[in-house]
């Protein structure tokens, strides 16, 4: 399925969803949504239980203007859906090189939101990335293919400390090159 997105000042829409800086007032949903540990247990920075304050200081940091991260609310409200759905971000590395990550609401899982919030990156390329490279727990399958349908390539096996868990989890590590011309 091919989404037509549209990248403005930072917002890029799709059919089922835009993709929205974030904004102070999205504090209270993030905590309920990254204060799910079913959340938490995939991501390698969530802590669980989510210490007060939290989301507050995410937010602020990447409301940063010099903030290494470049993070997108899944907003549903244009459509009659929820107003955090879940977040993207591209972390950036070196070389026009960047990660992206995400999470998804339990409430949206097996939906499609995050292949789709995944896939409106990949077409806007908001920041002209030549690769970007990601991470999945291997105990997230879910994850995995959402990647591997979005044209990712595995490049190999590793581990990432999850603050969650409090332990080092292994994962599988992709990548996909992006056509800039």
């Amino acid at each position: 399925m091919k989404l037509e997105t549209i990248a403005t000042d930072k917002l890029l829409e799709t059919e089922r969803f835009d993709l929205r800086p974030v904004r102070e007032s999205d504090a209270g949903l993030i905590s309920l949504y990254a204060g799910d540990e079913r959340v938490a247990r995939f991501t390698t920075s969530i802590p669980h239980p989510l210490p007060p304050g939290t989301a507050e200081a995410f937010i602020a940091r990447v409301m940063d203007p010099d903030h290494p991260e470049d993070v997108w609310v899944m907003d549903g409200t244009r459509i009659g859906g929820g107003e955090v759905m879940g977040l993207i971000g591209l972390d950036r590395m070196d070389r026009d090189q960047f990660e992206i990550g995400y999470w998804v609401a339990p409430a949206y899982w097996n939906s499609g939101i995050a292949s789709a919030a995944v896939e409106a990156i990949l077409l806007a390329n908001p920041q002209n990335a030549q690769t970007i490279f990601a991470s999945v727990f291997q105990d997230n399958a879910a994850s995995a293919r959402v990647l591997t349908n979005c044209g990712f390539r595995y490049l190999g096996d590793a581990e990432s400390f999850s603050v969650a868990r409090k332990a080092n989890v292994p994962t599988w590590t992709y990548s996909r090159a992006m056509d800039n011309g």
